[in-house]
């Protein structure tokens, strides 16, 4: 048995490169700057830098009603939302269904015309200012902020419908049953969901509760962060040179598509876990930080420490012969290590307490590490934007996503990490504030925004 000692599982960290101390926080995020910025200029960059085609709205009329629909892995949600006073998001009549799909292969037109089933009802029910519709599965945004479907997951077989505009195939179907809707419909994803989800949600303030205000300014803009199974950033961008974009006063979304921020100097242990992935080569930061990849990531490294006899018990072969780790059970793990239970604390007998805080001080170290990326890069697009730094009127996180709210010391090392970076020269007001029904809600603001 080894006996706990964290001089040498940090030395063991440094030495495979993957221990947070070897990264510098300021170059870090003038290098992401760089990349966000080589994107919108349509240079060679690992950040794609999506156009949303998208003006994010930054008042909310109070008594507008609008249909919102969230469509992502195998379910479908549609509902009535109406924003009252406050400019708060009220959804009503909330129905979720089958993905059209899901339940075995299906025509383009039987994929649009489930949809229109489901949406009819409640265009007859209440006039509608818009309609907005986020899409979790990956599109080409069009400059009339319709999706081209470029590929569906492997829950729904619906191939007819890849390479179709979605928004026009569901216009098309409801006209089709006899339900002629001409206002917008507004195509989006989970990222600027989440974003448009904190206009409604987060008060301009920085208070999640939504205040009133006697004076007429401006709130402050609003970033829309992902941090669960993916990992993910957008932002209101100013000037996007590849679609020749420029506005201050109306400023557009763009998603960043952060996950595949092309970490440099990565670890050899990073290297080879990302040589077993599905796709090597792709998404280097959010293999370092999204619960997708922690878990066996972190079972990748402990497979090492068992190997250079770092960390040793009587059934550290159990360990070596795990095929996979979910991030939810290293969690679990984590927040109870002393329970003996579950795939990992059930291999520990009770004099084995070294090589559980082993495994726990590891884990620490990657998830300090992923906070750290996290925090670059959020602290890199306010930096991007470059806000205005009125005390009353903070740039606004929302933030969506298990890993960032239920992974353990993930908040509050992300935030402690973010403000170090914005309050190094000068004050520079945020809040970081979980949202709700991002999908739904952001849907509802994205009809209100054409």
């Amino acid at each position: 048995m080894s006996k706990f000692n964290a001089e040498e599982l940090s030395g063991f960290a440094r030495y495979y490169g993957f221990h947070y101390d070897g990264i510098n926080p300021v170059a870090l995020v003038k290098e992401m700057q760089v990349e966000m910025q080589r994107g919108l200029e349509n240079k060679s960059s690992s950040l794609a830098m999506i156009p949303s085609y998208i003006t994010p709205v930054t008042r909310i009329p109070a008594g507008k009603t609008v249909l919102a629909l969230d469509a992502g892995g195998t379910n479908l949600r549609t509902s009535l939302v109406y924003f009252n006073e406050n400019g708060e998001a009220v959804a009503k009549g909330t129905n979720k269904s089958s993905m059209p799909g899901t339940n075995g292969h299906v025509s383009a037109k039987d994929f649009f015309g489930t949809i229109a089933d489901v949406t009819i009802p409640l265009l007859k029910e209440t006039p509608v200012e818009g309609i907005g519709f986020t899409f979790s599965y990956p599109m080409e945004i069009t400059a009339d902020a319709d999706g081209i479907l470029l590929s569906f997951s492997k829950e729904v077989d619906a191939p007819e419908v890849i390479g179709k505009e979605i928004g026009k195939g569901l216009r098309e179907a409801l006209a089709a049953k006899g339900c002629v809707y001409d206002g917008p419909i507004v195509m989006l994803n989970d990222t600027v969901a989440t974003l448009l989800s904190g206009v409604a949600s987060i008060s301009p303030d920085g208070e999640l509760e939504r205040t009133r205000s006697d004076f007429a300014v401006e709130a402050g803009p609003v970033i829309g962060f992902i941090l669960g199974t993916g990992f993910n950033t957008a932002y209101p961008e100013t000037c996007i040179p590849k679609i020749n974009f420029n506005s201050i006063s109306s400023p557009q979304i763009v998603v960043c598509e952060t996950g595949n921020f092309k970490v440099r100097n990565r670890g050899q242990l990073d290297i080879e876990y990302d040589n077993t992935t599905k796709n090597p080569g792709c998404y280097h930061l959010e293999k370092a930080v999204s619960g997708a990849y922690l878990g066996p990531l972190t079972l990748h490294i402990i497979k090492q420490a068992i190997k250079d006899k770092v960390i040793q018990f009587k059934k550290s072969q159990e360990i070596m012969a795990l095929p996979h780790l979910e991030t939810k059970v290293l969690n679990e793990f984590c927040c109870a290590p002393l329970n003996a239970q579950g795939p990992l604390g059930s291999l520990f007998s009770a004099d084995e307490t070294d090589a559980i805080a082993a495994i726990q001080y590891l884990s620490s170290i990657i998830i300090e590490r992923g906070a750290l990326f996290s925090a670059a890069i959020l602290a890199a697009t306010v930096e991007q934007m470059n806000p205005c730094y009125e005390p009353y009127s903070p740039v606004r996180i929302a933030v969506e996503g298990t890993t960032f709210l239920k992974c353990k010391g993930m908040r509050r090392c992300l935030e402690s990490h973010l403000h170090q970076m914005l309050f190094a020269d000068k004050p520079r007001p945020y809040v970081v504030s979980p949202v709700e029904q991002a999908s739904l809600f952001g849907a509802a603001v994205a009809a209100l925004s054409k």
